[in-house]
This record gives structure tokens, sequence and C-alpha cells, in this order.
């Protein structure tokens, strides 16, 4: 069901997370946020934050807006956007170095890069009981961020299989990793049916595992089908929610995990096969590659799809006629009304700097402005672009 983008034509937003303001100088680690916000300086910043994240989107033109991931501790390279259920849900304990006979094969690095130190360092709890949902909050979040806006908020949140990667079962209650995740999946979509019980209608899920797996072992492999039923059942029960489906290949702090990034034996798993509405890929970072693949599907394209028209790697603020013309490439294979606007990935987690996350979500609404225009479709409103309303105004400039 499209709720966020109903009605909407090349509407814009971003992927999720979010640089922080400097100020925003706490996190949570571990505990709830309830407990959290009985801290009044943590109350005011949480919620001064939120608002000020919620006003930059909307200064920046986007039509779709998100809660920046500020409920995440800013730890190394962004381990909290895996850790926070972890911390959270019952049967799990401890932190520890995850060791080489258990880690997933596409995450082994040599010495002396930057992605080894993030993987050695990084710390990982164990399976010690029986996984089961405890609160995570996910309603209150989205009431403080959508309180301060009448666009629509879109949530995200880890998906379970992707945390499952870095888990090591130390319990008899668990022969495999198989009922690990399905546990997983089940504690999840309790969180999210309580996230729609809320009132949230558009609800995005990153990063389930089926591009990494389909080309690691194939897309007909019988871990990659056990995949596409543990991310079905962790959306069940949201048919009346927008659901997207966020890929990319990875964003521990701006790097790329993979080599091979093609999407060539995912693409019918994500349109046919698996629940939900919209489906994100990253393509700015990758020069577009695989475009040509929505060809055959191009006139009877079920979900959305949302290309990544700037890239959350490259410091570059993108210019909005740089956007355009992704938005151009794009429409050879998918109609405008399939058609939606966004970064590669999130901006935060120990990501790139403030401002040129903000101009970067600015060229994306600029940019489809621009096409809008050559299409002849309405325009959405741009504070950011606006010559009256620039901070400083040069004597003699129209």
């Amino acid at each position: 069901m499209f709720t966020a983008t109903a009605g909407l034509v090349l509407p814009s937003t971003t992927t999720g997370s979010f640089p922080r303001p400097r100020w925003f100088d706490v996190s949570m680690w571990g505990r709830p946020l309830d407990t959290c916000m009985l801290d009044v300086r943590f109350r005011e910043k949480f919620q001064d934050a939120m608002a000020v994240l919620i006003s930059d989107q909307e200064r920046a033109g986007l039509d779709i807006l998100t809660h920046g991931d500020l409920h995440v501790d800013e730890d190394m390279a962004g381990r909290a956007w895996h850790h926070y259920p972890l911390q959270r849900w019952a049967g799990f304990d401890g932190d520890y170095l995850q060791p080489e006979e258990t880690t997933a094969p596409w995450l082994h690095y040599p010495p002396g890069t930057l992605l080894n130190e993030i993987y050695t360092g990084w710390r990982w709890p164990h399976v010690v009981d029986k996984i089961e949902h405890r609160p995570l909050d996910y309603p209150k979040v989205w009431r403080i961020a959508q309180g301060k806006t009448r666009k629509p908020v879109k949530f995200g949140t880890c998906c379970s299989q992707v945390m499952a990667l870095f888990l090591d079962i130390h319990t008899p209650r668990y022969q495999d990793k198989r009922q690990v995740i399905w546990d997983m999946a089940e504690a999840m979509n309790k969180e999210l049916l309580a996230l729609r019980a809320a009132g949230c209608r558009c609800i995005q899920i990153e990063e389930p595992t089926f591009h990494f797996m389909a080309n690691t072992f194939g897309k007909d492999h019988d871990e990659v089908k056990f995949m596409v039923d543990a991310f079905n059942r962790e959306v069940q029960g949201l048919d009346d929610v927008e659901i997207w489906i966020h890929t990319c290949w990875g964003n521990p702090n701006m790097q790329r995990v993979m080599d091979d990034t093609s999407y060539a034996n995912s693409i019918e798993i994500y349109l046919e096969r698996c629940r939900g509405d919209v489906w994100t890929l990253e393509m700015k970072d990758r020069h577009q590659q695989d475009l040509e693949l929505f060809e055959p599907f191009k006139h009877d394209l079920k979900k959305k799809i949302a290309i990544g028209a700037v890239s959350h790697r490259a410091l570059q603020a993108d210019r909005p006629e740089d956007v355009a013309g992704e938005i151009r490439k794009a429409l050879r294979y998918i109609p405008p009304d399939r058609l939606i606007v966004s970064s590669d990935c999130g901006f935060g987690r120990q990501g790139c700097n403030r401002e040129i996350a903000f101009y970067k979500a600015s060229a994306i609404a600029q940019g489809c402005n621009i096409v809008r225009r050559e299409l002849g479709l309405p325009e959405t409103p741009v504070p950011a672009a606006d010559p009256k309303l620039q901070i400083d105004v040069v004597p003699g400039r129209d």
C-alpha cells in the first residue's frame, strides 16, 4: 500500500541517518529511551536535535523525511545501527570479537585497511538464551519526529537477518543461525506492529541480505529462500503500511564492504518474492550500474524504485543539475510514477558532516524539481534555494 508516496511523482527523500548537531553529545548505551528521557539534559537535547533535523530536511525541500537515526549511539563506524536491538532484546549477553571461523565470507579485510580496523574493533553479544522481544521504543521515536512536521516521516530500522551475520551461538536452545534469525524476525515484527499501531504508515527495513547472498551462493540457494521467508515474517501484518526495502553495499564509516555490487542475481527477489512497496538501491556511487535490468519490468513494476542519486561516500556536495541528470538516466527504464529519488545510503553513523549532508539532500529536492518542470509536473518548494531566504544577501545581486 502506498501511503507516503501516494499521489507524488518523483518524490525526494534520503535513506535515513543524518549527522548529529555537534551539541547533541549524548547516547543511550543500551538504556531504554524512557529511562534516558528522565534526564532533563538528554530529554532537551534529544527533542531539540530531532527538531533541528526535521527543520533541516524541510528547508532542504525533501518530500519524505526521516528521524535521522538519532536514537542510535554515536559509536565506532555506526555499530549501533545493528546493536540497538541486540542491546535490548532478551537472549543476548556480552561484547565479543567475532572469531575468524564464524565471520561472514565477505567480511575479511587485511591489516592496514579501514575495514579491518572497523571489523576487528566492533564487538558483538553472544546468543545465550531464547531471543524474545523487549520494547525498542520505536513508537516514541516516531512520535517525537512526526510531531514536528506535517510531512510524512519514514521510520527506518536494521533488518534482523543482517544483525545475525555477527552473532555466535552459545546456548543449546539454538542449533543453527536459522532459528536465531527467525526469532529475531518475530521480535522485530512485534516492534513494527507497535510502530504501526502508533500511527506510522511508512516503515523502511534496512539491508536484508538477499543481494549479498545471491551473489555468493546463487539466487535460488536454500539460504536465500530462507532469508526471503524470514523477511516476509518480519513485515507480516503491515498491510496498510508503505514498506520500503533499503539495500546498499555497506556503510560502516562510509565504506563499501563488497567488490561484487551487481543486483543482477537479486532483482527478481526484491521485485517479486519479498513483501514491500518500495525498493531502494545504491546507484550513484556505482555509476548507475544495473539500471538496464529494469527494462523487462518497465511496464509492470509492482514496487516503486528509489534510486540513489547522490553518494553518501563522496564529500563533494552534488549540484541539482547533477541529480537531474541521474534522474533522466533512470527514467529511460523506470516510469516517473514509479521512481523515487534518494541518497545511496545514510549520511550519519560517522559519515560526512552535517553541512555536506544538508546540501546533498537539497540537491536531491532541487534535482527532482528540475525534471518535474521538464515533465510539466508540480514542484515542491525548496526554501534553501529561495533567493529571499539566503543567510547572507550580497548588495546589488538580484
